[in-house]
């Protein structure tokens, strides 16, 4: 019997070498494997794993810290094996100081992470649209940055710097944070929760050119929503939508499960969802099907 070769995986883009581009850079948060490969699928070039998400389809908790080093790194690694595109994590504060940041940063790359965003509140943290964050001083985060930056080696790792100081103690330190950390080596800069479309362009105009931007899109959250495109051409240039996934997902369960404890059948909700036939083929049945015959 001819013995097949499994396909070589693709080759995954460097995060930096999409930005390159010139193009925008949109991030949908993803949680778990299978809503990473319909981001795939859906043609995103990368994506984020967020915290907020994994906390909610994980624990069923709210983005409050309950989320840790072993629980995330384990979640990259399935999500980076489901996918060809290249992932960014969300690492909160890094669990720890600096020698935990890099123990992180590295178990990451040893998964196959591309990426991650690393931020400057107190311990235990909360999602950057809530209320009651904390950040810690400067000087207290910028060692954790330099050890992400340095324990990732030559290894292609994206490293994003945020601060939450807008909420906490207000624009003008969130923009002196955000210089420091532009000037400190991060390969982004993320000034989250900005307020309005002024404030976004005030940071931009602040914060070297030279520096990529980060926009974070949160449905119902402090910062205005708007297009990708539109946030590129303003001077953004990666721009995540963490949570519409989620929440999507969660509007969709709610519906069938009602219906469920209602008519005892779908029948009246087949047109929203997939049937049994696809879902096999996105968790890729038929190629499972194909193996197992020539083993025979």
């Amino acid at each position: 019997m001819k013995r097949s070769r499994k396909p070589a995986p693709a080759r995954r883009h460097s995060i930096t070498g999409l930005i390159a581009t010139g193009n925008p850079l949109p991030l949908p948060g993803v949680y778990d494997a299978l809503s990473a490969r319909l981001a795939e699928r859906a043609g995103f070039q990368a994506a984020f794993v967020s915290g907020y998400s994994l906390s909610a389809a994980a624990l069923g908790e709210p983005d409050f810290g309950f989320i840790g080093h072993a629980e995330i790194v384990d979640a990259a690694r399935r999500i980076c094996a489901s996918v060809t595109i290249p992932v960014i994590v969300d690492i909160d504060t890094g669990y720890g100081n600096a020698f935990n940041v890099e123990r992180v940063v590295r178990d990451l790359i040893n998964v196959g992470a591309a990426g991650c965003f690393l931020e400057d509140q107190v311990w235990p943290k909360r999602c950057g649209h809530m209320e009651g964050k904390k950040v810690v001083p400067l000087e207290e985060y910028l060692p954790k940055l330099r050890a992400a930056l340095a324990a990732r080696g030559k290894a292609p790792f994206h490293i994003t710097a945020r601060t939450d100081a807008r909420a906490a103690v207000g624009l003008d330190e969130a923009i002196r944070r955000g210089q420091a950390f532009a000037e400190a080596g991060a390969d982004a800069v993320f000034i989250e929760a900005p307020q309005s479309a002024a404030e976004m362009a005030r940071i931009r105009k602040s914060i070297s050119r030279q520096v990529p931007l980060v926009a974070n899109m949160v449905e119902n959250g402090k910062t205005p929503l708007q297009p990708y495109k539109r946030l590129h051409k303003s001077g953004y240039q990666i721009v995540v939508m963490p949570v519409a996934g989620l929440l999507a997902a969660a509007k969709a369960l709610q519906d069938v499960y009602g219906t469920l404890a209602k008519k005892g059948v779908t029948s009246a909700f087949a047109r929203r969802m997939l049937t049994f036939q696809e879902m096999n083929g996105l968790t890729g049945l038929p190629e499972r099907y194909r193996r197992e015959k020539e083993w025979a």
